[in-house]
């Protein structure tokens, strides 16, 4: 698929991820890890942001104690992690540049669904603050009988609540972890930011650099609800 094709074709459904795609959270959770680090009297490794993002919280809580040499420590870490993000949220909510008018739009003519690796609690609380919450039919997070980001549940799941095929839906992401998680599904796929070099690159069918980006607002008006 590429963006020539992509931006020729009307979605049935769009299921978008939250963090750092509708929510500038990410920055958040940079910020909570290196508290929790701190807590914790850790040093985070070099390049740990770029290896957490996108990944459940307690996926990360894990991965932080086993690259510190601290396994045991997961569980604490995982929910100091949590609770340190949502009092960060809580303080400042806000939304990601072109996130809010797309939904807007795109809400008026098919479908919409958020998939997220976030708690429910979480993900709606956010979108609730800052006024998308009622624009989404559905909000599908990982739980006990769906698995997170890279597998594909919380977008299958997402579909299948919204009605459509897989391959009549697309998915707006931010992280790789999640551009997976959306391709194994059989969802078309628009990256958000630069498109990165290598394999990495193939993960979107179409990169953008911003929700505001012109050529996609263009399309959102012209082919959404055709």
């Amino acid at each position: 698929m590429t963006a020539r094709n992509i931006l020729a074709w009307s979605p049935s459904a769009i299921v978008f991820d939250c963090d750092g795609t509708l929510m500038d959270t990410e920055r958040h959770w940079q910020e909570a890890r290196n508290v929790t680090f701190r807590i914790f009297g850790l040093t985070p490794p070099a390049g740990f942001a770029d290896r957490a993002k996108g990944v459940h919280y307690t996926e990360c809580g894990a991965l932080m104690a086993d690259e510190t040499g601290k396994p045991d420590l997961a569980d604490d870490m995982a929910a100091t992690l949590l609770t340190t993000f949502t009092a960060l949220v809580d303080e400042d909510p806000v939304t990601i540049p072109g996130a809010p008018a797309l939904v807007r739009q795109a809400a008026r003519h098919i479908p919409l669904a958020v998939a997220s690796n976030c708690p429910r609690t979480v993900v709606e609380s956010c979108l609730d603050r800052a006024g998308l919450l009622g624009f989404f039919s559905h909000v599908v997070v990982a739980g006990e009988d769906v698995r997170p980001k890279p597998e594909p549940d919380v977008y299958s799941t997402a579909v299948r609540l919204c009605g459509v095929p897989p391959e009549g839906a697309l998915a707006v992401e931010d992280s790789l972890t999640g551009m997976e998680s959306a391709r194994r599904a059989g969802l078309r796929v628009i990256g958000i930011g630069p498109c990165p070099p290598g394999p990495g690159a193939e993960q979107a069918d179409l990169w953008v650099e911003s929700l505001a980006d012109r050529d996609l607002v263009c399309w959102a008006r012209s082919h959404i609800g055709e």
